[in-house]
């Protein structure tokens, strides 16, 4: 199969494991080319009480910001992914048009752009980067929006998966920042069946005797091997993988066996396995109900939303279960809650099929109107 660095900007979760052919890869692809930019924010204290000396967040921009600095909207990136994770939904005739809005593509920390474990000098290298929670990167972009871009209101939020766990926490630290939330095969909590499955991930990474307890020289190749198979297990749906469906990611694979072995021995193209770990462990403390105020109830936390919001879970994702929606669906004043009916899976959410790419686009496009 031929390599593509495509998958990454498509889907930072799936990174190297299938790649699209030449015409999928162009259905992706907005028409402009997003502008490259990056914060240093002074003496950043997290959550947990570290003060990181210098926090690096790396951003992205498509389009012009109105001289009223009204018309922006906020796109936070998902599990590894760069600036690029939202290509599926720019463009003209998609739900977002850079001749009409100005987008704001944040990376989180920990995918190895912005502050993470392989970039940050000691005493925070490595093992010793400390944990990050989702909160701590929803400050991180609201400095970065009102101190750095000067603005401050947006027209809307949107996030796939990790960016989904994003929106959610902006709604509820910042209630009136922005008009609207969509939310797309992510929740806004992470629950136990999900905290069980990524320490699962970080299980067989770490049992690499060349992972030395994160203080490696080289990455642990047989491990990141091992952590993309379990993660591979969850990515898409048992209908999915029943169907040979992966033949229409990678037309050119001869095998399933092919296929595995791609995923195994691509995943995420030079990913450092510290950075894995660390966005992991921000995925697992993710609760809307810790906010402060919430004394820890996450269906307080949700009641407190304030603005419309877009809930679109996957049919069929195993890392977010539609089950999982529905239940905190109950407890938004106003959502609605549109599931996406696909086989794909997780990735349904971020429009890796054609169908759930349309549905997406229409349906994104007509709550922002």
């Amino acid at each position: 199969m031929a390599r593509s660095t495509r998958v990454l900007a498509l889907l930072g979760l799936l990174g190297g494991g299938l790649h699209l052919d030449a015409e999928a890869q162009a259905s992706q692809r907005p028409p402009d080319a997003a502008a490259h930019h990056e914060l240093v924010l002074e003496r950043f204290t997290l959550e947990g009480g570290t003060v990181l000396p210098q926090a690096k967040l790396v951003y992205g921009t498509y389009g012009r910001l109105s001289p009223a600095r009204d018309n922006a909207i906020l796109l936070p990136s998902h599990y590894m992914a760069d600036h690029h994770g939202y290509d599926w939904l720019i463009g003209p005739g998609r739900a977002l048009d850079t001749a009409r809005v100005f987008l704001v593509m944040t990376e989180l920390f920990g995918n190895g752009h912005s502050s993470s474990p392989s970039n940050t000098p000691e005493p925070f290298h490595g093992p010793r980067f400390p944990i990050v929670t989702i909160r701590d990167n929803v400050a991180a972009v609201h400095r970065l929006l009102v101190d750095e871009l000067k603005i401050a209101h947006l027209k809307a939020i949107i996030g796939f998966s990790m960016g989904a766990q994003q929106a959610f926490q902006w709604a509820v630290s910042y209630p009136d920042f922005a008009d609207r939330i969509v939310a797309t095969s992510g929740t806004a909590k992470s629950y136990p069946h999900g905290f069980v499955r990524l320490e699962g991930q970080i299980a067989a990474l770490t049992a690499d005797s060349a992972f030395l307890n994160g203080e490696y020289t080289e990455q642990p190749r047989k491990g990141m091997e091992a952590f993309a198979v379990v993660w591979t297990a969850w990515l898409f749906s048992q209908e999915w993988w029943r169907r040979g469906l992966w033949r229409e990611l990678a037309p050119s694979a001869t095998s399933f066996e092919q296929v595995m072995d791609n995923f195994r021995k691509n995943f995420i193209p030079g990913a450092d396995a510290n950075n894995l770990i660390l966005q992991i462990r921000t995925w697992e403390k993710h609760d809307v109900g810790t906010t402060p105020g919430f004394g820890g109830d996450v269906e307080k936390a949700l009641r407190s939303i304030r603005v419309p919001v877009l809930y679109m879970p996957s049919e069929t994702d195993l890392y977010f279960p539609l089950e999982d929606a529905r239940y905190e669906s109950r407890f938004i004043p106003h959502v609605s809650l549109v599931p996406i009916p696909s086989l794909w899976g997780h990735p349904a959410g971020a429009g890796l099929a054609p169908a759930d790419l349309a549905f997406l686009n229409q349906r994104i496009a007509a709550f922002l109107r």
